[in-house]
């Protein structure tokens, strides 16, 4: 049997990194084989990408955004879809719609980019961390280190790309609730949209 494939997306400073480990924990729990990942990857081309976004100068967004869709290619190929095939849950941080609102928010027409980015798979269920615009960047101005695509101006274009997604299999999360709390209501959530899929269905692969 297929495994399924969650997302979590959001500006920066929403809580995608701590609530997919949450929700990896909560599943892992569960009884669920978890594989836990994120983009960009560890992979060259992802470290590549994260060297780039702390750079002082960056190349043409088209070809940034390339450079995410590649790290990607090889994500799937090497990682999501053999994980897939095993049966097992994944959970990754960031995926392809971060390509698509982060490229549409620095010029990148947006249908190119989805083009680009339709060869991949669909996550079964996307959730989108998404608390009041001033808490993201609240949390962002804590940080030690920020990147090119942490200016004020360029989050809230961010913001307002979350904001009007709309889609079957996307679930808007506030996350400025205590972090305890905001997980568990996210279980809930991801519990209730794969009730059809049991989760005895899947580990039993595994036994």
């Amino acid at each position: 049997m297929k495994g399924i494939f969650i997302v979590l997306e959001g500006p920066d400073g929403s809580g995608t990194t701590k609530h997919t480990q949450l929700l990896a924990e909560r599943m892992r729990r569960e009884k669920y084989d978890v594989l836990l990942t994120a983009e960009p990857t560890e992979g060259a081309i992802g470290k590549e990408i994260r060297s780039l976004l702390h750079s002082q100068s960056m190349p043409p967004a088209e070809a940034v955004q390339l450079l995410f869709c590649a790290d990607r290619a090889q994500h799937v190929q090497e990682v999501i879809e053999p994980a897939l095939r095993s049966g097992k849950a994944v959970i990754c941080d960031r995926y392809s719609l971060s390509t698509i609102i982060y490229g549409a928010a620095t010029g990148v027409s947006a249908q190119w980019l989805k083009a680009v980015n339709k060869a991949f798979p669909e996550p079964d269920l996307t959730i989108i961390t998404l608390p009041p615009a001033d808490v993201c960047m609240e949390r962002i101005r804590k940080r030690a280190v920020q990147d090119q695509f942490e200016t004020e101006l360029f989050q809230r274009r961010i913001y307002e790309g979350y904001k009007a997604v709309e889609s079957p299999t996307a679930l808007f999360v506030d996350t400025s609730g205590e972090k305890e709390e905001v997980a568990e209501y996210i279980w809930q959530q991801v519990h209730a949209h794969f009730e059809p899929i049991s989760r005895e269905s899947i580990t039993n692969l595994h036994e």
